[in-house]
Parts: structure tokens; sequence; C-alpha cells
């Protein structure tokens, strides 16, 4: 009697830490500037995932367990971030990791989860590389995705736009020193290659630049009838404002990064009229959208975001992850990573409709197809073709293989 009795004791307290082990939260990593000249997209990253987390939880979780988030600033600092993902992966033990808004950020940090095995959904760093550093067969299997808008798809955009679109014949290239403005610089000269139009400045500046004159004066006397950009914080308001006192008025077409509030505020009247590519535009359009706006809003006690792409993105990669999390029926990050791969349910985003946006040769989400061009106008983005915002066009999704 007794043992049996025992016997029951231990059964019974071997149930109870059973289900204080599934009770446990699943802990994901986030990782993004919340300082610094980038802290508008990091910031507005971490808000969307926070309201992503914030409705799973409200609705059981994920496997009956709730998510929490461990949030580390990176500060846009290469170093910072590989401390960080050592961190998280190490100490913290998350079972993915979402964020990075630096390309270079992204490319130093992400092999440790390379390496440990753990994926990582870039959600808003777009250098082209980024989701092709691991890629077999010379790494067994693939932990990076990407659900932003990579540099690619971006500066052919951008070249269209300009040269198909606009007709100019003689664009000036400005790009900051950055990994992500390099980079993308040398994207959009093939692009623009390949429409048979050669830049007839090509210009770099650092961050923390505060006059672009010299540059600038370069470009306007090479005959430059255009200007395009790549850069990641409030220098792209110097360019604006530069050409403003300089008394010359061209168009100013770049990356996504043009719509940041830290370009739109500093850049004040001189940024109207600057174009970019973005994947969402602060407008609800959709059902979707509208309760996005109005959920962020009201919890961040904001009208405008600082940075909707990133606010948009960031919340669409927490219900990817979620949603393979749950798929996989474990936190296990093969398994995880084998889930993303291979999604077999919709997943309705701010963004697009998620239908397959993975496959085993394929992480990113986001296609050439997705995102319209948004331009300035009086402080906040608009459409700048409204029929890319008209009726079924509203929402595009990726194209089924």
């Amino acid at each position: 009697m007794r043992l049996s009795g025992m016997f029951a004791a231990v059964a019974a307290t071997i149930a109870m830490a059973g289900v204080a082990v599934a009770a446990d939260p699943i802990k994901i990593g986030l990782s993004g500037p919340f300082t610094g000249g980038s802290s508008s997209m990091g910031v507005s990253m971490r808000d969307g995932v926070k309201l992503a987390v914030t409705e799973i939880n409200k609705n059981g979780g994920v496997l009956g367990r709730q998510l929490v988030l461990v949030e580390r600033d990176d500060e846009a600092k290469n170093e910072v971030g590989v401390q960080i993902a050592q961190e998280l992966i190490n100490k913290e033990g998350v079972v993915a990791t979402l964020g990075y808004i630096n390309t270079g950020v992204a490319l130093a940090s992400q092999r440790f989860y390379q390496e440990a095995e753990i994926p990582v959904l870039n959600n808003v760093a777009t250098g082209t590389v980024i989701s092709k550093q691991f890629l077999p067969p010379e790494n067994k299997a693939n932990y990076v995705f990407r659900t932003s808008a990579n540099d690619v798809i971006q500066s052919s955009m951008i070249a269209d736009e300009a040269v198909k679109r606009q007709g100019f014949k003689k664009p000036a290239i400005l790009a900051d020193s950055t990994n992500y403005g390099q980079l993308g610089r040398a994207d959009l000269e093939k692009a623009l290659a390949g429409l048979g139009v050669k830049p007839v400045a090509t210009e770099k500046f650092n961050i923390g630049d505060t006059d672009m004159t010299a540059q600038l004066l370069r470009a306007k006397e090479a005959g430059a009838d255009v200007i395009l950009t790549y850069a990641i914080g409030p220098e792209l308001a110097q360019i604006a404002n530069g050409m403003a006192k300089l008394g010359w008025k061209v168009p100013m077409i770049g990356s996504w990064t043009l719509s940041m509030a830290s370009f739109i505020d500093t850049a004040g009247p001189n940024g109207n009229g600057a174009m970019m590519p973005q994947t969402f535009i602060q407008l609800p359009d959709t059902p979707k959208r509208k309760a996005f706006i109005e959920a962020y809003q009201a919890a961040y006690k904001i009208d405008r975001m600082p940075s909707p792409v990133s606010a948009a993105q960031g919340y669409d990669s927490v219900l990817l992850l979620a949603a393979a999390i749950q798929q996989a029926g474990s936190t296990d990050g093969r398994k995880v990573r084998e889930a993303l791969e291979n999604l077999n349910t919709k997943v309705e985003g701010v963004v697009t409709v998620y239908d397959k946006p993975f496959s085993a040769t394929d992480h990113e989400a986001i296609t050439a197809n997705i995102p319209v061009f948004g331009l300035v106008k009086d402080g906040r983005v608009v459409a700048a073709h409204p029929e890319d915002i008209a009726g079924d066009k509203a929402i595009r999704v990726k194209p089924k293989n």
C-alpha cells in the first residue's frame, strides 16, 4: 500500500511537471535599433511585433503557450548585434528571432542562428545577400528568412520609375557608406545598366554627415536630372534640404527609407514629392489594414507611424512564425524551419496574404509584384499612383510556383 501510494504520488508529480513544462512561454528574440538614427524603423518594427504577439496571446497563444519577447537594442551596430545574437541563443534560449533593420547587423549576426539551427526572420533589412548567406549545398539548410522587399526588387522599381515611367536619362546616385547603402547602390547601377542608362554621378556620404553640398554640386554640374538615393537615416533629409539651399529642383527617388519619419520631419516641405517603394502605406484600404492601423494608434497613442513599412512587416513576421510553430507542433528549430518552408495554411497579413510564402529554395516572402510606390506629401506618405491601391489591387500576393 505504501509503495503504491508512493508511485501514485510520483506519477502525480510527474504529470504536474508535464503540465508546467507545457505551459512554459515560448521565448522569441527581438533585435533592432531602438535608439539612434535608425530608431524610427526599429521602434516601429518592435511595436508592430508587440501588437501581433498581444493578439495571439489573447487568443490562447501557440500550442497552448504564451509568446514572450526578449527585446534587445542593437543600436544599428554590427558588434552589438553579434553580442545580442549569442546572448539570445545561449542565455535566453529563444526558439527564433525577429528583426534586423540594418543589413550590416544582419550579415554579422545571423550566422550564429544558422550555426544553432534557429530560424531568424528578417522583417526590415533589405540587403539582397541577406537571405542567400547560407544557401545549400554549401550549407545543409538555410535558417534565414525575410518578410521585406530586397534591394534587387527595390532598385529595379526605382530605375523603372525614373527611366521608364518618368523619362529621366541622367540620374545621379547618392548612397551612404554602410553595407546597406553600398550594396543597394550596386544593385541600382545594375538595374540602370539593364535600361541602357549610366549614372552621371555616383556620390557617397557617411552616417552623421550634415552637409551634402559637395556631393550635390558635383551631381548638378554633371547635369543630373533626378537624384536616386540609398541610405538608412536622417542624412536623406540633408539631401533634400541641401538641394533647396542650392535652389536646385530635381526629383528625388530612392529606396523605401524615404518614408521614415526621420526624413519626412527633418526635410519638412523640402521632402514633398520624394518617392520610394513601399510594401505598406498607412491607408485603411482593406479591413485587415484598417484594424492594424487603429490598433497601433490606440496602443501607442500616435497618429502617424514613424515607419509604417517596418511596423507592418514586423507584425506579419510574427504571424508567419506563429503559424510555423503551430504547424510543426514544436519549437525545435529544424521543425520550425521545415514548417516555414512548407506552410499549409494561408496567413492573412497586413502587407499581403501569405500562401506558401517560402520554400526550401526560396526564403523571400515578398516578390516584385507586391510593393507599390509611395510619395511624400505634407508630412505623410500617400500612394504615388492611385491605381496601385484601387479595388482588387489593394492586396497583391506572391505568385505561386
